[in-house]
């Protein structure tokens, strides 16, 4: 198997006369995580469905673990993971029946049950019932039974909207950590912030196409010609500097010591440290 663990080509999908995804084409690789960026209606969740075998597509083709969307079996779903609005628990059973019902079907150990709430914080809540959990804790009982089986690849369709930044900052680390450990992520949000903090590649989808597509801070800089520099010298003295790091060669003070920030309107954080 390759590294490419997705792949979109020339995907169109049509319901009736209305056209709702217009030929996109993409891929995913292992350790990575791509974000398809748009608002409500852009085609984001009809993708996953195509690219999960709920949908066919009209045109084109797409591939999960070099397998052909039309021919995903057991095998495949036994090696991927899903995340979305639709994704139910059983609200009777607990918190940890859940996950252990869930653990017989992959026959992962019951081991793994414990450690993965305390990952996902609800270690304390296991002996809960699954519908007495807040929205946040919901959402991450889901995002636990989706990593369960330490999938390859994870869909995940908008896992932090409507949530708390406390609780979306929590989920945040943990598609980190899962990425870092050699999972693919594919995101669909409409949260930019989301995508630059997470995202290693980025699809802008509108009406159904992809109009943009490239690293989320590449897209920044790109639209963003506005470019500052926030400057600390090592006097203690704070400045901003327009237009590039050339004006500061010239600069009376200048040293290598300075640590400084570039930003941009839409991307506000520190990007460069010298």
């Amino acid at each position: 198997m390759t590294s490419e663990y997705i792949r979109l080509e020339h995907i169109s999908k049509s319901f009736g006369q209305t056209q709702v995804l217009k030929d996109l084409s993409a891929s995913l690789h292992r350790g990575e995580i791509l974000g398809f960026l748009g608002p409500s209606g852009a085609g984001k969740t009809t993708t996953i469905r195509i690219l999960t075998g709920q949908l066919k597509a009209t045109a084109g083709d797409a591939y999960v673990l070099d397998t052909h969307v039309k021919n995903i079996d057991e095998t495949i779903y036994e090696q991927i993971g899903i995340v979305t609005d639709q994704s139910g628990v059983y609200e009777r059973l607990t918190v940890y029946d859940n996950l252990r019902y869930f653990a017989r079907i992959h026959g992962v150990a019951l081991t793994y049950v414990d450690e993965l709430l305390k990952r996902t914080e609800l270690y304390e809540h296991k002996k809960k019932p699954a519908g007495k959990l807040s929205k946040g804790q919901m959402q991450r009982l889901v995002l636990a039974r989706a990593v369960l089986h330490s999938p390859k690849v994870l869909f995940l369709d908008e896992p932090t909207s409507g949530l708390d930044p406390s609780t979306a900052q929590a989920i945040h680390q943990l598609l980190l950590e899962l990425r870092e450990a050699g999972m693919a992520i594919f995101l669909t949000t409409h949260n930019m912030e989301e995508a630059t903090k997470l995202c290693d590649h980025v699809a802008l989808l509108n009406n159904g196409q992809i109009v943009e597509y490239g690293t989320p801070e590449g897209l920044c800089l790109r639209y963003n010609q506005d470019k500052r520099y926030r400057v600390l010298l090592t006097d203690g003295t704070k400045l901003v500097l327009d237009k590039t790091r050339r004006m500061w060669s010239g600069f009376p003070g200048f040293s290598r010591r300075i640590r400084s920030t570039a930003f941009t309107p839409a991307s506000p954080r520190w990007k460069v440290y010298f």
